[in-house]
């Protein structure tokens, strides 16, 4: 394993299903770059490459290479940025293609705008339309100055169909940070219809990586708990359910402890969470219609009557 490489993560997965239009592709990145901006990332941090698998499939055609190699071919594209041009065009050659063919594929790799894409297949190709038209509407989300148009981008995956992309850390430092594209025909090979679908994937190990560099990572060693509640006997714990729930519906955020543990533990544990106060139900106290209340900021403790607890 490597940086930003784990065998284990979390990820967050948008799709879009049933819009076959770029509008859907548009939402996403839209999603992707609002992302970012909300937690301190700025398009100086961070890009997004952006081609069509189209544009490949078009090259493809163009000299002659049928569809069956179409899949393979793009996961030897998708090493382009990683391996040396000898393994490249050797891979290449490996599966059956052609020295005119792999002198065009790696050409049309290096185009780094949709104008020089343009001049290459055509103002009709179906690749730079829906790059034209993307671009269009990243102008209309704002977000136009965190794209950038990459010919290499393929994304190793065989599913995809159309447009894809990859956010990536401007500074070169790190892996890719998320990625995804349009996949109109995975239904229909895993036995079902094929719907329109497009979609990324965010891993959680890149993005730590990139906040934690960037001095951006959260303080999550404490929440926003305004509450712990805390019966100190078993007998109370319905009590102390109808404790939470009363603070919860006045709008305070509340941590009920669930389980039997000593009230030193529970201090400790409302200090951890940063709660402002511990709420303490104890026989004595209930029984006189009060629950005792500390303010973990001033230490004071109080009794409370129930009906006055907010």
């Amino acid at each position: 394993m490597t940086r930003g490489r784990r065998r284990e993560h979390y990820q967050w997965n948008m799709d879009i299903v049933g819009v076959s239009g770029i509008e859907a592709e548009a939402e996403l990145l839209a999603a992707i770059t609002t992302f970012f901006k909300r937690v301190g990332v700025t398009s100086a941090d961070v890009g997004i490459k952006v081609s069509s698998r189209k544009l490949l499939q078009e090259v493809l055609t163009r000299y002659g290479i049928g569809s069956d190699a179409f899949a393979p071919v793009c996961v030897v594209v998708d090493k382009i940025e990683k391996l040396p041009r000898e393994k490249i065009e050797d891979e290449l050659r490996e599966l059956g293609v052609a020295e005119g063919a792999i002198e065009g594929i790696l050409a049309a790799t290096q185009m780094r705008t949709v104008e020089e894409l343009e001049a290459l297949i055509g103002p009709d190709a179906e690749a730079v339309k829906d790059l034209k038209q993307l671009f269009a509407y990243a102008d209309a989300y704002g977000y136009r100055d965190w794209l950038v148009f990459d010919a290499c981008v393929v994304r190793g995956l065989a599913y995809y169909t159309g447009v894809v992309f990859e956010g990536f850390d401007r500074a070169g430092e790190l892996r890719a940070i998320c990625g995804g594209g349009r996949y109109d025909m995975l239904l229909g090979a895993l036995g079902g219809e094929n719907q329109p679908m497009v979609g990324f994937g965010f891993g959680d190990a890149v993005i730590v990586e990139l906040l934690k560099d960037k001095g951006l990572m959260p303080d999550f060693s404490r929440g926003d708990t305004q509450d712990l509640v805390f019966p100190l006997s078993e007998s109370l714990r319905p009590a102390a359910m109808r404790v939470a729930a009363s603070l919860r519906e006045s709008g305070r955020t509340v941590d009920l402890v669930l389980e039997d543990k000593k009230a030193k533990w529970a201090f400790k544990q409302a200090e951890r969470i940063g709660a402002e106060r511990v709420i303490l139900l104890g026989e004595k106290e209930w029984e006189a219609g009060n629950v005792r209340v500390k303010d973990l900021a001033t230490r004071e403790e109080v009794d409370v009557k129930i009906d006055d607890l907010k």
